[in-house]
């Protein structure tokens, strides 16, 4: 797990002198990522730059690293899981290698594979690979986004890093903020890949290479998750006992370390599996990491201790009062290269510093709930189903004022809240629903609160706000999904997982030199995943049905029972207490006005609505906050 960053000039020409000092300067702002060494080669038009966080071949995966015939370079940051295999593979063909990192497979696999090997790889990674017989720089990123790429062009110079704030580094480049961004940015609390806050700046997409080549650049896509096969005749039995195969090898893979590593437990299915099966791979106790909190509404830890028992872990853990997290938020958001509204960063990050404390690598359950419906949204696509089928009568003459009369609670459920985000999903056209079931602002919403110089009108409609921004990124037709139901576990995996909790768990994770592993995103168990019939996903209500079945004799009983808990915290009760001074100073007319992206009035009027406790306004007022905050720090 590491920092990259680099620059290569379009027209081929050498750089200038100064070009390793510039790419220093970038990965200087990226240390966080690489604690343990630093490297940057120059040759050309190119210059590649490292940070590493040594994790596998301590004394020998020194970076950028190059081939023993000179002609190719690289800067990695990552994993490849699978690279003993590959070892293997690549020596039958006359490989030969000089280290035990997984960084020189990569190296070996494009000198024999060229830019197939990407479809050999398992793993987490983002990495740029300078060819120089070829004259060509072949950058990648993981099947499902778990490692960041960013890259801008200017002045005839590609310039990439893992942050997008490391581009700023770079002398005579400009990054404006892109209007158009803030606006995808409130609706979904995340700027969508491969948007970003800047206009100038571009995230390269998952399951995507970049090949800059004879002054051209192409951007091409070399996997996509499958369609779920509705016509798979398996029976449950078969089905389980491949599922269990498949999950307990991608553990198994992902516990290849020289450096202590460990698993983020929460109590909840996805992690307390990866905790049984660690614990059956490893003959010591294995490490487990949680968070707890005062609150009764939203903690869990007495579910993480029964699993850390069931499986007799050294567990650690740590129990906290709200004003610990509301108190490190505004450091968190800052320190952050992107603005993302998700709440949970702050337990993440208290997570992640509580678990680098003993260990260097965690494993996580991180994309369980998209990929086997872990969400209650799962639940209200079926549900929105048959209130639309419903006469009108009955859904806006009765549902409709029910909905409107609901108490309203600042606790982890708020019902009003709840009902009115489930009415408006099913109001939605389905290829849209699971946008508009997340989103903190409307269009409507949008209309108010922003300056009419900063409204983009071609993006006020759903089906333009919510709708993919690029082609590379999102081809996946709706036609392709039988129901709109498969098409919802697409557009979580290549919407939602990629942009709010893999880029939360990034962040969170490194700016504490922790390294964070998936096995529920290894590339065979996730695509067995998504090939499942939906109906063994979720069966009638039963979300995660066929997961809970393969593995009901290692989860302890009352963890199998359970329902899901998100990771989150009472933001509603803070913004009406202790975070009521930092909201209204950011968001603050004066301060408004003068930034001129907001209409002041139309945002303190959701402020008063809030704070007088008429509404819960918590996730525009939050997603707002955040984005203040963020925008303060970096422009």
């Amino acid at each position: 797990m590491c920092g990259i960053a680099g620059v290569c000039r379009l027209d081929g020409e050498a750089l200038a002198a100064d070009a390793a000092a510039q790419v220093t300067a970038m990965t200087d702002c990226l240390a966080h990522r690489g604690p343990d060494g630093s490297g940057v080669w120059q040759s050309g038009p190119v210059c590649l730059g490292h940070r590493r966080l040594s994790i596998i071949d301590l004394s020998g995966g020194a970076q950028p690293m190059h081939s023993a015939c000179g002609e190719l370079s690289v800067t990695f940051n990552g994993e490849i899981y699978n690279f003993i295999e590959l070892k293997e593979d690549l020596a039958a063909l006359g490989a030969r290698f000089t280290t035990n990192s997984d960084t020189e497979v990569i190296l070996q696999g494009y000198r024999v594979w060229g830019t197939d090997c990407l479809e050999r790889f398992d793993g987490m990674f983002a990495f740029a690979l300078w060819d120089e017989k070829r004259r060509r720089l072949f950058c990648a990123r993981d099947r499902f986004g778990k490692k960041p790429f960013f890259y801008t062009t200017q002045n005839g110079i590609f310039c990439f890093a893992s942050e997008v704030t490391a581009l700023s580094r770079l002398a005579d480049l400009t990054f404006t903020v892109d209007y158009g961004a803030v606006m995808r940015y409130l609706a979904y609390e995340y700027v969508p890949t491969p948007q970003t806050i800047y206009r100038e700046a571009t995230s390269l997409p998952p399951a995507h290479l970049l090949l800059l080549e004879n002054g051209s650049m192409r951007v091409d896509r070399y996997w996509d998750m499958p369609a779920p096969d509705e016509n798979d005749t398996r029976g449950e039995q078969e089905l389980c006992e491949e599922l269990r195969r498949l999950l307990s090898a991608a553990v198994r893979r992902r516990m290849i370390s020289d450096v202590p590593l460990g698993v983020f437990l929460s109590g909840g299915i996805d992690s307390t599996i990866v905790a049984g099966l660690m614990a059956a791979h490893s003959p010591t106790p294995v490490k487990t990491f949680s968070i707890g909190f005062a609150e009764a509404s939203y903690d869990e830890s007495r579910y993480a201790r029964a699993a850390a028992a069931a499986y007799g872990t050294e567990h650690h853990e740590r129990v906290l009062e709200a004003s610990e997290c509301a108190d490190l938020l505004p450091d968190i958001v800052r320190r952050m290269d992107v603005p993302m509204a998700d709440a949970s960063v702050a337990p993440t990050w208290l997570l992640s510093e509580l678990t680098r404390e003993k260990v260097t690598v965690a494993l996580g359950g991180d994309g369980a709930d998209e990929l086997w419906a872990g969400y209650e949204h799962y639940i209200a696509f079926k549900a929105a189903e048959w209130h639309n089928a419903l006469p009108a009568f009955v859904r806006h003459g009765i549902i409709a004022p029910i909905a409107r009369m609901l108490p309203i609670s600042a606790g982890y459920v708020n019902p009003r809240l709840a009902v009115a985000a489930f009415l408006n999903g099913a109001n939605t056209q389905p290829a849209l629903r699971v946008q508009s079931l997340l989103t903190a602002f409307t269009p409507e919403m949008q209309r108010e609160v922003l300056a009419p110089d900063c409204v983009v009108q071609d993006l006020l409609r759903p089906t333009a706000l919510f709708a993919p921004t690029s082609g590379h990124y999102e081809h996946w037709r709706p036609e392709d999904a039988a129901t709109p139901l498969a098409r919802a576990f697409h557009v979580y995996a290549r919407q939602f997982l990629l942009d709010d909790i893999l880029v939360k768990v990034d962040r969170c994770s490194m700016l504490h030199s922790l390294e964070v592993r998936a096995p529920f995103l290894d590339k065979d168990a996730a695509q067995f995943a998504a090939r499942l019939p939906v109906r063994c996903r979720l069966r009638g209500f039963k979300r995660k049905y066929l997961l809970k079945k393969a593995f009901a004799g290692l989860l302890p009983p009352d963890i199998l029972r359970r329902n899901k808990r998100g990771f989150q915290i009472p933001v509603a009760a803070w913004l009406r207490g202790r975070m009521r001074p930092l909201m209204e100073d950011m968001l603050d007319e004066r301060g408004l006005r003068a930034q001129g992206i907001f209409n002041p009035r139309a945002v303190h009027a959701l402020v008063d609505e809030h704070v007088s406790g008429r509404a819960d306004l918590r996730k525009p007022l939050w997603t707002l906050l955040v984005l203040q905050l963020w925008l303060r720090t970096h422009r």
